[in-house]
């Protein structure tokens, strides 16, 4: 039966590989080597255990500046009956570190002491008196580092599969060791392929894309403690690609076939794989990255030795889906080859703030940002696309949605496996609602402050939504109601009754038309919109731009059944522009600097009042108050301000104070 693209459960394609790899020798540390103990041994993992050749310290030493002493000779000393003890028969001055003589076992600190001469009166050099007097007596080993106190000769120093770390390296020297038998790094291969790649710096144009995947996939390895080899590009050419694999397969434990390895027309990972060996695995019911491929290849036709085959992956062109599936399958691979225990990423129970909706027949990998607000951790989902790079950059963790399962509802608890540390999550603001080019800026002027600001766009009604379950620390907000006029105040009211809130003002912003350079169609009005020839680019139900536009639609009389694409929606300002500007749409409603981050032209039409709104118990927290000090930086107003569209009149100005309705 064909493997080709059939989708099989991660355990099972998992087991199926290390059943490959160990009938092809591939299923231990791969070898060693002996390096010296010296920085360059950072990070390498021992293959071989380290046992002391000699005890540290070797000797019984001096802890403190003082004058060595049998502590027995010191008995009955005290304040009012003091002892004297001659230097150099019961007593003898040593530095810190130095080996006290083998009949003392305690030394006295030299701020113990008082020096005497014959005459009773303070000598000269306080190291170096004929007589001490001492008003108190010492126990035996006091102040003394007695040989072997660190290390002992012949102790087990570091187990095999210890990671060496900085600290780890001052023991093995101090252990009497100058080399370590360490595993030897697995060298891994990355292929890239495509006919729309380029190499970073060359210009871009329509339908190239800037190879960046094996510069991921690359450091990953290195990471995991591998070492790897960026092969150029490789265009979609079956001989060509198959000639790459071949080569990369002589010098290298492990090779990674970046794109093409579906079953498109141009995908060829599986059939050269095929062509040079066999494929065990092509597809695992995983999102993303459900088209892996798993294959192995042989090094020569003549090749009889126990790894004459080299595992080839094949894996998927999407930069999340080629950067999970190297985290799945490559790392758990690695930590085998060198010796390393398998490694578990620290995790947090969370309560997920958006309803998921997943495959159910796949475990289904979703990128999360966090942030404790209240006693509760809180978990947003981020974009769920394969090719949102920037998922990955911005993620906390990942929580993953079991096969079976087809979603989870908001509010359901489950478990973070966490990229960051639990420290910054203690710092870190999590803003739920509008999204705004300018809370990016904030993040910036906030990590400054030692505060993390992170975002999930979800409009601003989910804002406010979010802010009623307890679920983030603030929401940004623009909501015009359309009855009395007012942004936000009537909306919190409705949706907030039972909590006392906040509202601050940060900016008024300006939101128009985007369109394309030159506005080539000659947009005007919103009136423009029901043209023929306009496709329009709308955002999410919920949203403020959403709501500001249905008002004035309606002032106008116009029926949104009237506009092409009203019904297509997406959740930022810049991707409605990116919209705009890849030729998807016409033009959208957005904001002024949404239109210049692309290149695109603006026509404007509304001002709007964009609000930052906190729950009280948050507002008056001090997680929040360096957030409220950006606020007033006139460095900070200065830079939002220069945003086209934008003014900062507002900006940290009380707009009101509501309280809870239970009170």
């Amino acid at each position: 039966m064909s493997v080709y693209l059939k989708d099989i459960p991660l355990d099972e394609a998992q087991e199926k590989l290390w059943q490959e790899l160990t009938q092809h020798g591939w299923g231990a540390v791969l070898g060693k080597e002996q390096i010296n103990v010296d920085e360059n041994a950072l990070d390498r993992v021992l293959a071989e255990p380290v046992w002391a050749t000699i005890s540290s310290p070797h000797y019984h030493g001096a802890a403190m500046d003082g004058f060595a002493v049998r502590a027995g000779s010191t008995n009955g000393a005290t304040v009012t009956e003091p002892i004297d003890l001659e230097v150099g028969e019961q007593a003898v001055y040593v530095d810190t570190g130095d080996p006290i003589p083998i009949w003392a076992d305690a030394v006295i600190p030299i701020e113990n002491v008082e020096p005497l001469t014959e005459t009773a009166t303070v000598a000269a050099d306080p190291r170096h008196p004929r007589r001490i007097r001492i008003r108190a007596a010492v126990v035996p080993w006091q102040h003394v580092r007695p040989m072997g106190e660190d290390i002992v000769a012949t102790q087990l120093v570091l187990p095999s599969g210890q990671t060496l770390r900085a600290v780890d390296l001052g023991a093995i020297a101090a252990s009497g060791q100058t080399k370590v038998w360490v595993a030897r790094k697995p060298k891994v291969a990355v292929i890239p392929t495509g006919d729309e790649l380029i190499p970073i710096g060359e210009a871009v144009e329509a339908g190239k894309i800037i190879e960046f995947n094996s510069i991921v996939l690359a450091a990953q390895i290195r990471s995991f403690g591998g070492e790897a080899t960026r092969f150029p590009i490789v265009k979609d050419h079956f001989e060509s690609i198959r000639q790459a694999v071949l080569e990369a397969a002589q010098t290298h434990d492990l090779v990674l076939v970046n794109a093409g390895s579906s079953a498109g027309s141009e995908d060829y990972t599986a059939k050269v794989i095929d062509s040079l060996g066999y494929v065990f695995v092509h597809g695992v019911a995983v999102r993303p990255g459900h088209p892996v491929v798993l294959g192995m290849v042989k090094r020569t036709e003549n090749d009889t030795s126990e790894r004459s085959y080299v595992l080839v992956v094949g894996v998927p062109g999407y930069p999340v889906s080629a950067a999970l599936t190297n985290e799945i399958f490559v790392k758990p691979i690695l930590e085998r080859w060198l010796g390393k225990p398998h490694s578990t990423p620290p995790s947090v129970s969370a309560v997920i703030t958006k309803k998921i909706t997943s495959p159910g027949g796949d475990d289904d990998y979703v990128r999360v940002v966090v942030g404790k607000v209240g006693e509760r951790v809180c978990a947003a989902p981020l974009s769920r696309g394969a090719g949102v790079i920037t998922s990955l950059v911005q993620a906390d963790g990942i929580v993953v949605v079991p096969r079976g399962i087809q979603g989870l509802e908001a509010g359901e608890q489950v478990t973070v496996r966490m990229y960051r540390s639990i420290e910054d999550i203690e710092r870190t603001i999590l803003a739920i609602g509008s999204h705004d080019v300018g809370l990016d800026v904030l993040a910036q002027f906030l990590a400054r402050r030692q505060r993390r600001l992170v975002s999930a766009n979800v409009g601003s009604l989910g804002g406010l939504i979010a802010l009623r379950r307890g679920e983030a620390h603030l929401a940004g907000s623009h909501l015009l109601h359309p009855e009395s006029g007012q942004y936000n105040l009537p909306y919190i009211r409705q949706y907030l009754p039972n909590r006392a809130v906040v509202v601050i003002g940060f900016a008024n912003r300006m939101q128009g038309l985007i369109v394309p350079k030159g506005n080539p169609q000659g947009l005007r009005t919103l009136a423009d919109l029901t043209r023929e020839d306009v496709r329009f680019v709308n955002r999410q139900s919920g949203a403020g731009t959403r709501i500001l536009l249905d008002y004035h639609l309606k002032q106008l009389g116009i029926d949104s059944h009237m506009i092409r694409g009203y019904e297509a929606q997406e959740f930022t300002h810049l991707a409605v522009a990116a919209a705009v500007a890849s030729g998807r749409a016409t033009c959208g409603l957005g904001i002024a600097a949404a239109a210049q981050a692309l290149d695109l032209d603006f026509i404007p039409l509304f001002s709007e009042e964009y609000h930052l709104v906190f729950p009280r118990e948050f507002f008056e927290d001090e997680l929040i108050s360096p957030l409220m000090d950006v606020l007033h930086d006139p460095q900070f107003r200065q830079t939002i301000q220069q945003l086209p569209g934008y003014d900062v009149e507002p900006m940290g100005k009380l707009i009101a104070r509501l309280e809870s309705e239970q009170n």
